[in-house]
C-alpha cells in the first residue's frame, strides 16, 4: 500500500499520524499501544488531518523513535522498521511497529510512572490489571484455538458486526444471563481472540 493510500485509510488502531517526535515519552505510549495490540505504523510527517508536511530531519526522528523503543518502553521494544517516502517534495517516514511476542509492554509517562496502553481505534488508551493479563495470553504466536460457539457466543459476534461496541449490562439482556455468567462468558471470548476487552472508560466494553 502506497502512501496516499494509507492516509486515505485515516488514523486507526494500526495507524497513527505524527506531525513530528516531540519527545520520547509522547511517542512510547504509541509505539507501546501498538505493540500491544496487533502492531501497525506511525507516519511521522502527517498532521492529524491527513496534510503531508514532511520532517525535517528522518535521522534525527529515527534516532528519537529508537530511544523511545529502547529506554522509554519495558521491557523495550525490538524490530521497529523505517522507511522514508519522498512526496511533493517532502520526506515522509513510515515506521513498522510489529504486534509484540512479549507482551505486555509499559510506556514511562513521567520519571518512575509505566503505564500499560493499548489501541481503541485511532487512539492510546491507558490498560488495567485485568487487560495486561489478558495481553500475557494473547501473544501471537501462541493464541488459543478458535473454539465451536454456542448459541450466546454467537450472539455476541452478531451484535457486534452491527453494533460497534457491548457492555456486561448489554450482554446480559441480549441472552438473559446472569451477571457472573455473563462474565465468565465475555472473557473466555476473550482469551480465544473472538473479542477484545476495553476497561479505562467510565464502563469496560468489548469489540471485535
Amino acid at each position: 500500500m502506497d502512501l496516499h493510500e494509507l492516509i486515505r485509510r485515516g488514523e486507526g488502531e494500526e495507524l497513527e499520524f505524527k506531525q513530528k517526535t516531540t519527545h520520547p515519552h509522547r511517542i512510547s505510549r504509541t509505539l507501546a499501544s501498538l505493540a500491544n495490540t496487533r502492531g501497525g505504523q506511525v507516519l511521522v510527517g502527517v498532521d492529524d488531518a491527513g496534510r503531508v508536511l514532511g520532517v525535517r530531519d528522518a535521522e534525527e526522528e529515527v534516532f528519537m523513535l529508537l530511544d523511545a523503543a529502547t529506554n522509554y518502553v519495558e521491557p523495550p521494544l525490538t524490530g521497529l522498521q523505517f522507511r522514508e517516502i519522498e512526496t511533493e517534495g517532502r520526506t515522509v517516514l513510515v515506521v513498522t511497529v510489529p504486534e509484540s511476542l512479549n507482551k505486555p509492554h509499559r510506556a514511562q509517562v513521567a520519571p518512575d510512572d509505566w503505564r500499560g496502553y493499548v489501541r481503541v481505534r485511532d487512539s492510546s488508551v491507558q490498560t488495567s490489571g485485568l487487560t495486561e493479563k489478558l495481553l500475557t495470553r494473547q501473544q501471537p504466536d501462541a493464541r488459543f484455538e478458535h473454539l465451536p460457539l454456542n448459541k450466546q457466543e454467537l450472539a455476541v459476534i452478531d451484535y457486534l458486526k452491527n453494533h460497534p461496541r457491548i457492555t456486561l449490562a448489554q450482554f446480559m439482556k441480549l441472552v438473559n444471563f446472569g451477571k457472573r455468567r455473563a462474565f465468565q462468558t465475555l472473557i473466555k471470548l476473550v482469551l480465544h481472540g473472538y473479542i477484545r476487552h476495553h476497561d479505562k472508560e467510565k464502563e469496560p466494553y468489548y469489540t471485535l
